[in-house]
């Protein structure tokens, strides 16, 4: 009795680092309960505390963001600037706001670095360290932190001129904490081209110069540049190619080797909107080869980074250590973003993802999953190597951390529907159907949904065709305001928002047929914020 007291003891003192769970059998729904001496409290009065404040995304403390921009890894910093409007909570005159972070999880937010000025406000772009001072901004002792972004003049645009965006370029001195405007701004002029933006700069080490990509209404243009300043163009790409639903916006190139194999590929980024798979905002990609003039691509049919609703302008970080491929996206569409139902700020960062490419079929396809040092913010709540479904049972885990936890498991290829809810009855549907590789998220009933008519309209459903494992890997990431869900280690990807009235704190699992789900865990997310 002793011996039994006493174990009890230990296990209360554990307190919320050990979480206890028990097991009530019906006939057909198992309820299994993770206790937990805590629970996901939303307070409006406490800094990033507020309802639906995600805990371990990247939000800005206040008022309005969009577009990640500078993608930029120097002296062991990982620097985020972002499009951002400081004077409210939608979209406004664009600065480049500022976060950095030692570890692509926790983020401490920095000074405004740029502002507008009288050649127009300040859209999207990007960063690189010019290591060996080609610019002449620097010193090779200190080299230059390049920025090169758009300039859009309100004004132009209002007098009907198709020439108002132009590329300007800023830098520091001071490894980005404070910049200076390039007195020759802008460096590439516009000769009447509207929608002409978003600069993506960055050293080719096959050719030994500067690479630029940017978008121009319906397609992509390639410029070449010893300096940083003067830059040539080279090439134009994709007016017949890929989705044209919308304007394309944000793009990115880069090389990744194809797993398991010596070849090596290019990947080109382009986001659209409108005309993504689920409606709104999306980001599209193709893969061929590229000289640094030109880009090439046999491929045919049109293929999405991310198949979700909520994943959009997204780029990759240059000059990061290993030469990993580190990709951000804003987490929103442009068909509702402004209407959010956050009060003081709007809008997040997906979770920092470490692409790569893989090659099936004669296929290439860009996987996408969590960077490693995510795991370090996994506390195990509960784990089972075997959970046995009959056909028709139900299977639900009650924990108060739902609205920040991830899920794995590994399952067949098999008909599976997960439910998540809470106790004012909202529901989250993820659903499988295996005759016909029709996986959906259904958030038509996950909470406050009518701000926008198209947020909650429809279910959003994604034909899984480069599906060919004869198992499901599940690996699902919830927080106050969004799911991120990884299929099969990240060949598919689905980003959603949600906004529970309350935090979810019950899963069911069901399936019309017999299931064998191995390796299951919950595990709460550590959060990032000092409150």
């Amino acid at each position: 009795m002793k011996f039994t007291s006493t174990i009890l003891l230990i296990l209360l003192l554990l307190g919320t680092a050990t979480s206890l769970f028990s097991c009530k059998k019906g006939q057909s729904n198992d309820v299994i309960t993770i206790h937990s001496s805590e629970k996901i409290v939303f307070d409006s009065s406490k800094k990033y505390k507020e309802p639906f404040r995600p805990q371990f995304h990247f939000s800005p403390e206040k008022k309005w963001m969009n577009d990640p921009n500078g993608m930029v890894y120097y002296k062991g910093v990982y620097h985020l600037f972002y499009q951002y409007f400081p004077d409210d909570i939608v979209w406004g005159p664009m600065h480049w706001g500022h976060a950095t972070s030692t570890d692509l999880i926790h983020w401490t937010t920095k000074k405004i670095a740029l502002f507008p000025d009288k050649l127009g406000m300040i859209f999207s772009g990007s960063a690189v360290v010019d290591l060996h001072n080609t610019s002449g901004l620097g010193t090779k002792e200190n080299p230059p932190m390049i920025a090169i972004f758009t300039y859009h003049d309100m004004e132009g645009e209002k007098a009907g001129k198709k020439n108002y965006q132009t590329q300007g370029l800023a830098y520091s001195l001071d490894n980005g904490e404070t910049w200076l405007k390039y007195s020759g701004n802008p460096i590439i002029e516009n000769a009447d081209q509207k929608d002409f933006r978003d600069p993506k700069a960055f050293w080719n080490t096959e050719t030994n110069r500067w690479n630029l990509v940017l978008v121009a209404g319906d397609h992509a243009q390639f410029y070449t540049s010893q300096n940083l300043i003067d830059w040539k163009f080279e090439s134009d790409f994709g007016q017949n190619l890929g989705a044209h639903g919308g304007v394309w916006e944000c793009p990115d190139i880069f090389k990744l080797k194809v797993a398991g194999s010596n070849e090596e590929k290019w990947v080109l980024l382009i986001s659209i909107n409108p005309g993504a798979p689920n409606g709104g905002s999306g980001t599209q990609y193709f893969i061929g080869d590229f000289d640094g003039k030109n880009f090439k691509t046999s491929q045919k049919e049109v293929k999405w980074v991310d198949y979700g609703a909520d994943n959009y302008a997204g780029v990759t970080y240059n000059n990061t250590p290993n030469g990993k491929r580190i990709f951000v996206g804003w987490m929103s569409n442009w068909l509702y973003a402004r209407n959010t139902p956050t009060k003081n700020w709007r809008s997040a960062m997906t979770l920092p993802r470490e692409l790569s490419l893989i090659k099936t079929n004669e296929n290439y396809v860009l996987k996408s999953t969590p960077v490693e040092q995510f795991k370090k913010q996994l506390v195990t709540a509960y784990s089972k190597d075997l959970i046995a479904i009959k056909a028709n049972q139900k299977i639900s885990f009650d924990y108060p951390h739902l609205n920040q936890s991830e899920i794995r498991f590994k399952a067949a290829k098999k008909n599976l529907k997960l439910v998540f809810s809470n106790e004012t009855k909202d529901s989250l549907v993820i659903d499988y159907e295996a005759e016909s590789k029709i996986f959906s998220i259904d958030r038509r009933h996950s909470g406050i949904v009518n701000f926008e008519k198209n947020f909650g309209k429809e279910i959003h459903k994604t034909a899984m065709l480069n599906n060919n494992s004869e198992t499901m890997d599940y690996q699902i990431t919830l927080d106050w305001s969004s799911v991120e869900i990884f299929l099969n280690g990240g060949i598919y990807t689905f980003t959603e928002q949600i906004f529970p009235t309350t935090p979810y704190t019950q899963l069911r699992i069901q399936s019309d047929e017999e299931q064998e789900i191995k390796n299951f865990t919950i595990r709460k997310i550590k959060g990032i914020w000092k409150n």
